[in-house]
């Protein structure tokens, strides 16, 4: 006598093979549809703003700051990547560096980050994850060169150099540096202005919730 499968093990089988495949294309949430208009982000994609919320509450970076260093590591991009070194301008050997996700955070900051925090299971290309990677980044920066936290100059500086390349100022050996550390501090102004308007909204809208 033939047998059938229910209904529901053949639904549950395609929705198996279903998250396999984006696993393997490597799905990643998309980046906000207007990334200039932080109003717009939090609108967009609630959770940004519940995981902004969270990273000014433990380590004091009001939330446009580490939005702006964000962008411009990754413009938003999950799964950003440096780009990939050539041989000879020929032959690809590996990338730039070990940056990665949306923090682009090195394997070894990243590996101190999740350290010193004791948060193991972090991931670079999550959202939360790397914003919380961008707090901790700032307020080292501050506890170590005395850096402020709403100056997005400063610390977009420490978070390209390093603690102690600030310290060196090896910035000023780069001439094309300094002027985007100038960007993201124009950036999170911008950010700051706009999330002003709209802070006590987006506020409650999660209460609601």
């Amino acid at each position: 006598m033939p047998t059938t499968r229910p209904h529901g093990v053949k639904w549950l089988t395609w929705l198996g093979l279903l998250l396999a495949a984006c696993w393997l294309a490597g799905c990643t949430t998309a980046p906000p549809r207007n990334p200039d208009d932080l109003c717009s982000i939090f609108d967009e994609k609630p959770a940004w703003h519940t995981a902004a919320l969270k990273v000014q509450r433990e380590w004091g970076a009001p939330v446009h700051v580490p939005m702006a260093i964000m962008y411009q590591e990754s413009s938003f991009r999950a799964d950003a990547k440096p780009p990939k070194r050539y041989i000879l301008g020929l032959i690809p050997w590996g990338r730039v560096s070990s940056a990665y996700g949306y923090s682009q955070a090195l394997d070894e900051t990243w590996a101190q980050y999740k350290q010193e925090t004791g948060k193991s299971f972090v991931s670079r290309d999550s959202f939360a994850d790397s914003l919380d990677f961008i707090g901790w980044y700032m307020a080292k920066s501050r506890q170590i060169n005395g850096v402020s936290l709403w100056d997005g100059y400063g610390q977009y500086l420490n978070y390209h150099e390093g603690w102690t390349g600030y310290q060196r100022r090896s910035y000023t050996a780069k001439n094309w540096l300094p002027p985007v550390a100038q960007k993201v501090q124009a950036r999170s102004q911008r950010y700051a202005s706009q999330y002003e308007g709209c802070s006590q909204r987006l506020t409650r809208r999660r209460w609601l919730w």
